[in-house]
């Protein structure tokens, strides 16, 4: 979560919109009870609305006193009899009418009050700092008394730019002495429900912030190397703030800054920007949509990157990321994710889903006066988001509700009855939050063993009551997932974005899918406004009441076309039979195949070894296999060609030149194989005659792979080139020299390492010493797309089985997945190694890494989801056969490992 740790003192004991100013070691002099006359030592904070004293004893109460409580503050000789203090210096003496004890006993609760008139006295350990505080406690005091809240708000303001401005960055800070500051301005870093003011630098390797009073780090810092995603945001509803991501897919970010102006933060954005290069080009609804259109991404992680690309951030609770309820059945003993009627409808809002409701709701709409509204409360809102997580994150529900837990019979006690009472409710219209859709059940659980109260059944408020299909929080969270990556959701699901991010948002699209709230133009009309108490009143309208994402789509949002969940087996209730869309007897032979190629990829992650065959002296390169998979050749950097036989384990040794063979492949005949060299030459050799049967002298640099089709034979090579050749099969089975016509070359801008044909062998696909992919049409030698998408050299490129994407592997230990129609860059996977090689499917990869071991990864999650310990060293090469029932691996530790998959 994106929530403080519970702090004695935090933030969050503050009022909402307060900022906290500076602290000071203290001795507070009231003694209550039988402590009179005895000193408590502490820290005592100066805030912009009240003083909060943190006593160093936990066990003691934090005290808090509004400043529009106080009666008088002052400078007074202190008068006590305390034999600690020698002398009597001068001390501070608060009247008030009213002070707030809080977190007594160290244990969250509900903040208790002493009323009546108090004299609180307070001591500096620094007794020369008295004045200067007792003068900014006078100035803080006066903005509390003013009579417009504008005007409170305003002198605030000036008083904190001030004290900012006296201060600057401490270039002390820096993480190295070397770095370069390329700006420094004042900005607030911003958490749930609470800001804090500081100073921004950033220098060419790092972002620092440092709070001006230090809490609760003297810097944060950041590496810009390590941000993955950036973000403008609109906070308080104006274009002021800037979140920060060094990870992909987590919910949080790692700062979230508001700023004075936009123009400072379109500086540090585009800074940034500028130093992510290719980074900030992903971060687009279309090219999100199209990742997940292809079964890229899954529902839950583009949801999470449209609530991001919307302004919506887990920093900001009046733009909580909003996620929809899926599952409508919360009574039945067994989840049923093939029925249909298990699902809400995801085309209406849930205010329209209770026809009775609405028809209620919308005769109330036809009478008001404009602006009109159906809904009076959001789908997403502060309140609603500590309803769902008050387990959690106690003292944000206690700072937003002014120091009290909401009556225990409206509080989060069971998903079933939220649920019906979204349905039902009046005034009840909310979705649900990511955490529904999360692995961290801590939020449905009374972990910290509060005190929620006592329901009118005299029961406590416990741990959340979860549907009868859920066995514990964990189950429940994980049928929860199932149910949002589901075919029905995936099949609907753009119907439910269309209403929250897309274009029946606003206007009337909204109107008529009944889909208008509260609040839904107030950021239109924000900045219009010129009056700060209607101002300061329109934003504490949409901390109440939420507010709309902004729109990211103005047309219908397409239909995911390439579901590819199979998740669904994993639901208990459910066998593989059930979810077959026709019986065995209606499939036919390539179905057959295809389901066993299925099979074979499912138990990829249960690979079990067969045999190892150490055969070489240097690193294997390549691997080719007879079509009765008997025989297995290999290459090496060692410049010998390998026959191996599984049947009798005898080997064979050829060599053709003394440099290194990069590569090998087994022509349709099964008699002939074919090997690219370091020399510059590819050759052929005779399996029948056990000699070399031809050579292909093609290019001014080395061979770096090469692949067959139809009678034509693709090099790759370091010169820049690829070319295609003509070869006749007949002649080279033969006895006779070959005839080698060039029919095509592909001109690159670096040696090429590696290629790849796609299924139809219509397109290439090419990867350079530099990082560039390039997708070429074999007709024409112009490049269709061309991007760079590796920071170093490409190992590996290969098409998915459908052709439409390419996948990729480089030195920069990225595997990126590229669209081959746009040529738009879909998915980057960072892994914790280089992997060098990999066989895939579309969706789960097999790549082999420079540890030696190999990954299976879930493109889906890009996640590796298994590891299996394989070669003592990289892993050079892989190959696998047509059904996927076989793979062969080749390393740096000079072996071949054979593997099959086991079912």
């Amino acid at each position: 979560y994106a929530f403080l740790t519970l702090f004695e003192f935090s933030l969050l004991l503050l009022d909402l919109e307060e900022h906290y100013f500076e602290p000071h070691t203290a001795y507070n002099l009231t003694g209550r009870g039988p402590e009179a006359n005895r000193q408590t030592s502490g820290s005592l904070k100066i805030c912009s609305k009240s003083i909060i004293f943190e006593p160093d004893d936990a066990v003691k109460p934090i005290l808090k006193i509004l400043l529009k409580d106080c009666k008088g503050i002052g400078a007074v000789e202190e008068t006590g009899h305390n034999p600690f203090i020698e002398s009597k210096p001068a001390c501070i003496l608060i009247e008030t009418k009213q002070i707030y004890l809080i977190k007594e006993e160290n244990v969250v609760a509900p903040y208790k009050y002493e009323r009546g008139e108090k004299k609180v006295t307070f001591q500096l350990e620094v007794p020369g700092k008295t004045e200067d505080v007792v003068q900014i406690l006078l100035q803080l005091h006066r903005a509390s008394c003013l009579d417009k809240q504008g005007d409170q708000t305003a002198m605030v303001a000036a008083i904190l730019q001030s004290r900012l401005a006296r201060t600057c960055f401490d270039k002390n800070s820096f993480q190295h002495v070397t770095e370069n500051p390329h700006m420094e301005c004042v900005a607030e870093m911003v958490s749930p429900l609470v800001t804090n003011a500081g100073h921004v630098c950033i220098t060419d390797c790092n972002l620092y912030f440092q709070p001006m009073n230090s809490y609760p780090d003297l810097v944060v810092q950041i590496g810009l190397h390590s941000v993955r995603r950036i973000y403008k945001r609109r906070h308080g509803l104006r274009p002021l703030g800037l979140e920060v991501f060094c990870t992909e897919n987590d919910l949080c970010s790692d700062i979230y800054l508001k700023f004075y102006s936009t123009k400072e933060r379109d500086e540090l954005y585009y800074y940034i920007a500028t130093f992510l290069e290719n980074h900030i080009a992903e971060c687009t609804a279309e090219s999100y949509m199209l990742q997940w259109q292809r079964g890229h991404i899954s529902n839950y992680q583009y949801l999470l990157h449209l609530n991001n690309l919307a302004d919506r951030s887990v920093n900001d609770l009046s733009q909580y990321p909003v996620f929809p309820w899926v599952i409508s059945d919360y009574s039945s003993t067994q989840m049923d994710l093939l029925n249909p009627a298990s699902f809400r409808d995801l085309s209406k809002p849930i205010g329209a889903l209770n026809t009775e409701r609405l028809e209620r709701l919308l005769e109330r709409y036809r009478d008001m006066p404009e602006t009109r509204f159906m809904y009076g409360s959001h789908y997403s809102s502060p309140g609603y988001v500590l309803f769902y997580l008050v387990r959690v994150a106690p003292e944000h529900m206690l700072c937003l509700q002014n120091g009290r837990f909401d009556q225990a019979d409206r509080m989060f006690n069971s998903v079933g009855e939220t649920w019906k009472n979204c349905l039902e409710g009046g005034t009840d219209f909310k979705e649900l939050i990511p955490e529904f859709y999360g692995s961290d059940s801590s939020f449905l659980k009374n972990l910290l063993g509060l005190n929620l109260g006592r329901r009118q059944g005299g029961g406590r408020v416990e741990n959340v009551e979860l549907p009868p299909w859920a066995s514990d929080p964990d189950d429940f969270l994980e049928k929860m997932r199932l149910a949002l990556e589901s075919q029905y959701v995936s099949e609907h699901l753009h119907e439910w974005i269309d209403l929250i991010f897309g274009y029946k948002q606003r206007g009337s699209e909204a109107v008529a899918a009944h889909n208008v709230y509260i609040c839904q133009c107030v950021c239109l009309c924000f900045c219009s406004i010129e009056d700060p108490d209607q101002k300061i009143a329109m934003l504490t309208q949409i901390l109440e009441f939420g507010q709309t994402p902004r729109q990211l789509f103005v047309t219908p949002h397409p239909q995911r076309i390439t579901p590819r969940f199979h998740n669904l087996s994993a639901t208990p209730s459910l066998s593989s039979s059930e979810l077959s869309p026709s019986s065995p007897s209606m499939e036919s032979f390539e179905d057959l195949t295809e389901e066993s190629k299925k099979m074979a990829w499912s138990n990829m992650n249960k690979l079990a070894l067969q045999s190892r065959h150490k055969i070489h002296k240097e690193a294997v390169t390549g691997i080719a296999v007879t079509l009765s998979g008997d025989s297995i050749f290999s290459t090496s950097q060692d410049s010998t060609l390998k026959m191996f036989s599984k049947e009798n384990g005898l080997q064979r040794s050829m060599s053709f030149s003394n440099m290194a063979l990069s590569s090998c492949l087994m022509l349709p005949d099964d008699k002939i194989v074919v090997c690219s060299s370091w020399d510059n030459n590819v050759y052929f050799y005779s399996i029948a005659y056990g000699r070399r049967q031809d050579t292909l002298m093609g290019h001014d640099d080395a061979v770096s792979h090469i692949c067959w089709r139809d009678d034509k034979l693709y090099t790759a090579s370091w010169d820049s080139t690829v070319k295609i050749w003509k070869c006749v099969a007949d002649d080279i089975s033969s006895n006779k020299r070959t005839q080698f016509d060039l029919l095509a070359e592909f001109e690159h801008e670096a040696g090429v390492n590696t290629l790849d044909l796609s299924p139809a062998g219509t397109l290439l696909a090419t990867g350079t010493k530099e990082g560039t992919l390039t997708l070429w049409d074999i007709a024409n030698p112009l490049p269709l797309n061309q991007l760079t998408c590796h920071s170093g050299k490409i190992h590996k490129v290969a098409f998915s089985p459908d052709s439409r994407h390419v996948l990729s592997v480089g030195e920069d230990s990225c595997l990126v997945v590229t669209d081959v129609q746009t040529g738009m860059l879909l998915a980057t996977v960072h892994a914790e190694q280089e992997q060098r090689c990999f066989c895939w499917d579309g969706n789960t990869v097999l790549s082999g890494g420079m540890s030696g071991d190999l990954s299976v990864w879930d493109l889906l999650s890009s996640k590796v989801i298994h590891k299996i310990p394989a070669h003592s060293g990289a892993v050079t090469c892989m190959w696998m056969n047509e059904q996927c029932s076989t793979i062969i691996t080749g390393g740096v530790d000079k072996q071949i490992i054979l593997w099959k998959p086991e079912y």
